[in-house]
């Protein structure tokens, strides 16, 4: 008969996996959108494109996600207190996601887990639990740097970028620049989907491991292809079943772009990701990175193209992620307490 660790830890892996689903479902076809919209991809090779990439992305990002664990000194208690104070934090991130979804507002699942494991770590020290250090460190470092970074360096770089590649083009035709442009925006529309990987699958392969090793069976710091391929399982499989709510505010409501901006806004997003994952070990949001690089391409035109409203509703919900997912997973922590006590 199974015990109450080993309830808890099939529960954590559970909600972590059906994380792992809607994290690809809610963010991946947002790597594609502009893609589809500018006719650079058919909506059904694009899904199959982003969920063939997505998987590859997150197998490569093995090691990336045992550096994370260790990066942020996340050590939670062992235990069933351990596992509560991860399926909290899972809890937590997968309600705001899908509120979010269904409103059609692109926000971090990222921001959302890592500030949730914030929230949930710091009710866990309230109760007394030694083994949780450095929860708000990680939130600052995790989270609030990456939101301010990203947005502003995605904004500007596609910004300033669209001037010379406009100069390049200046000789040439429309049709011609729109072609190359097509070619040049399916290639990078690719890209985002690898990098969604590098950076979504550190973390969904991280939580899985850090829940065996929370629950005592597996090693810290091993690196494990069972937890890894699991995770990359949910992420492709959440972009096969993806939502297009997210992606027709990103593609439709906020920005109207070309096939040049589109091309420019998105090899940022993809550089972007690729530096955050391989380089500098940043979780960066792919959903920021892309929402901010095709506002910062569609700003640099003749006409005005930028919904500004939509704009800074979207704006107000990235604000708002860390604060509602930090606090719910504090609260859900400190309700499930008493339980296992």
């Amino acid at each position: 008969m199974m015990n109450g660790e080993s309830f808890m830890l099939v529960l954590v892996l559970l909600c972590t996996c059906a994380f792992a689903f809607l994290n690809g479902f809610r963010d991946a076809p947002n790597s594609i959108a502009v893609a589809v919209r500018n006719r650079a991809l058919t909506p059904t090779y694009a899904v199959l494109v982003a969920a063939f990439f997505t998987f590859v992305g997150t197998m490569l990002s093995t090691s990336f996600g045992v550096y994370l664990i260790s990066a942020v000194e996340l050590n939670v208690p062992t235990g069933v207190p351990g596992m509560a104070l991860l399926l909290s934090a899972l809890l937590s991130a997968g309600a705001w996601g899908l509120l979010c979804w269904w409103r059609g507002l692109p926000i971090s699942s990222t921001h959302a887990l890592v500030s949730a494991l914030a929230g949930a770590s710091g009710a866990a020290a309230l109760l007394g639990d030694d083994g949780v250090h450095d929860a708000w460190r990680m939130l600052a470092g995790g989270v609030l740097l990456p939101l301010v970074f990203t947005p502003i360096l995605a904004f500007t770089v596609s910004y300033v970028l669209v001037i010379p590649v406009t100069w390049l083009v200046r000789h040439s035709t429309a049709s011609d620049v729109n072609g190359v442009s097509r070619a040049g925006q399916a290639v990078a529309a690719c890209a985002v989907a690898l990098g969604n990987g590098l950076q979504d699958g550190q973390r969904t392969g991280a939580m899985l491991t850090l829940a065996l090793v929370t629950a005592g069976a597996a090693q810290p710091g091993a690196i494990m292809l069972g937890p890894q391929l699991l995770g990359a399982t949910c992420l492709a499989a959440g972009v096969l079943f993806g939502g297009w709510r997210i992606a027709h505010t990103i593609a439709y409501r906020l920005v109207t772009l070309d096939p040049m901006r589109g091309m420019v806004a998105q090899t940022v997003s993809a550089a972007m990701l690729f530096l955050g994952a391989m380089l500098i070990h940043l979780p960066i949001s792919t959903t920021q990175a892309v929402t901010s690089s095709i506002v910062g391409a569609g700003c640099n035109q003749r006409f005005e193209s930028v919904t500004w409203h939509q704009v800074k509703r979207v704006l107000r919900h990235w604000v708002a992620t860390p604060i509602v997912c930090a606090a719910v997973g504090g609260i859900l922590c400190l309700a499930v307490h008493p339980l296992i006590s």
